[in-house]
């Protein structure tokens, strides 16, 4: 059985997507200061690319991306090159023809979708963004591990991982922490 993975850019207080614009390591450095060094995290995002053979979003991040990641023709972190060759599964009852290579839309229940996903050979299935399937997703059950990178910024208002409404996972079981030159670090978490 397949892993599903939740990876997740997150803030230092827990927010996951960004309300009044997006956050970065630089943000934490301040407007003088040199743009931080995010090799090792470009290598690391290239393992989970690795292990991945599977993308799954909602429809308004997957038209977002859909968007933006074609048209980079010089993506040096390889993230253009994985979406473009990944398989892509988008839940949505609305899309019709996706409009991008590789890509097939779940119109279905999503649940149901998704767990059959998962009973399918091969390897990770890893969602980002998606932030209303990602609370489905976790309220279900069907999450298997969350891979969080935190950034050593504090936002304060914007969309949580975790909310009052959505049931969360319970006890998870920490598996790995990584820092990174740029003050993010990588927390690895299974459920139980």
């Amino acid at each position: 059985m397949r892993d599903l993975v939740i990876t997740e850019n997150i803030t230092l207080d827990g927010v996951i997507d960004a309300a009044g614009g997006w956050f970065a390591p630089a943000d934490a450095a301040g407007a003088d200061s040199a743009q931080p060094d995010t090799s090792d995290l470009t290598a690391a995002l290239g393992e989970q690319m690795a292990g991945a053979d599977a993308f799954l979003v909602g429809r308004r991040t997957f038209e977002d991306m859909r968007g933006y990641w074609p048209r980079q023709t010089d993506d040096t972190t390889g993230v253009a090159d994985y979406l473009s060759t990944v398989r892509k599964y988008v839940v949505s009852r609305t899309l019709g023809d996706p409009g991008w290579q590789n890509t097939t839309v779940l119109p279905g229940d999503p649940g149901e979708e998704i767990a059959a996903l998962k009973r399918a050979p091969g390897g990770d299935i890893v969602t980002t963004g998606s932030i209303t399937l990602v609370h489905e997703l976790i309220a279900a059950g069907l999450v298997d591990e969350f891979r969080l990178f935190v950034y050593p910024v504090v936002i304060g208002p914007g969309a949580r991982l975790f909310t009052d409404r959505t049931k969360g996972p319970g006890t998870l079981r920490l598996v790995e922490t990584r820092p990174f030159v740029s003050g993010v670090v990588l927390l690895r978490y299974r459920t139980a």
